[in-house]
């Protein structure tokens, strides 16, 4: 069993209601809940001139093997309706592989930990809630390290 760190966003349509399916269908297909963060709001990142997401972290006990764990998650992005127009656009649900516990990997797919860890507050802040102590497997910094030295200017509200 394996203690990963999910992140799922969302900025169209009922956002907090999009973030709760997930983590439902999340628990069916995934694993154990450990801990979720709050919900967060949070201004659009990459592509800006959209509604603002959404965002909520969560710690799982899986037993998926990391790249099966991948399929699960696109899986339950599809179940949603997700549809992948362009990189950082508007979604209805958006999941990421944060940590597969001190697993390092890179494959054509895959890349764990995921590599805007440390750049991204909207991953930070939530994280920093469940999970401050965790350590980053490439980095050796914790969470609450990264989230001090956080160079993201984009402002994240818990809800």
């Amino acid at each position: 069993m394996e203690r990963v760190y999910l992140a799922t966003g969302s900025n169209l349509g009922d956002k907090a209601a999009n973030l709760q399916a997930a983590l439902d269908l999340i628990e069916i297909y995934i694993g154990d809940l450990v801990a979720v963060s709050g919900l967060y709001r949070t201004e659009a990142w990459g592509i800006e001139d959209q509604p603002e997401f959404y965002n909520q972290v969560m710690a799982v006990d899986t037993n998926l093997e990391s790249e099966t764990l991948l399929v699960a998650v696109m899986e339950i992005e599809r179940q949603m309706g997700r549809e992948r127009r362009s990189r950082w656009g508007e979604r209805l649900i958006d999941i990421d592989i944060l940590f597969y516990g001190a697993l390092v990997a890179q494959s054509q797919r895959l890349t764990i930990p995921h590599p805007f860890i440390q750049e991204r507050n909207f991953v930070l802040q939530p994280l920093l809630e469940i999970a401050p102590d965790l350590v980053h497997p490439v980095l050796q910094k914790t969470i609450r390290e990264l989230a001090a030295a956080s160079p993201d200017p984009l402002k994240v509200e818990r809800i």
